[in-house]
């Protein structure tokens, strides 16, 4: 059964104000140490990642997407199916 959640818990200060699931900060941690291959295990090979309203779908695609930036926003909702984030939306 899919894990849906939304939160607020990240400040502007870029700070989570209460303990957020361990795989959603195993991917930003993964996404900011430029670990993919632990990024590739942490998300559903049809993810749907959410950023300022543009939707990228698949894994290899949203990998590429984010190697290409400095870091990943926070997710102010995100889906997890089975362990993995399906949906993450920033």
């Amino acid at each position: 059964m899919a894990d849906f959640r939304r939160t607020r818990a990240f400040e502007p200060t870029g700070v989570f104000t209460y303990p957020v699931d361990p795989t959603v900060s195993a991917v930003l941690s993964a996404v900011a140490s430029d670990d993919w291959t632990a990024f590739a295990k942490l998300v559903h090979p049809y993810v749907h990642w959410t950023e300022d309203g543009i939707t990228t779908r698949g894994r290899t695609r949203v990998m590429a997407l984010l190697s290409g930036h400095d870091g990943v926003k926070p997710a102010s909702s995100y889906e997890l199916r089975d362990g993995q984030v399906y949906r993450w939306i920033s």
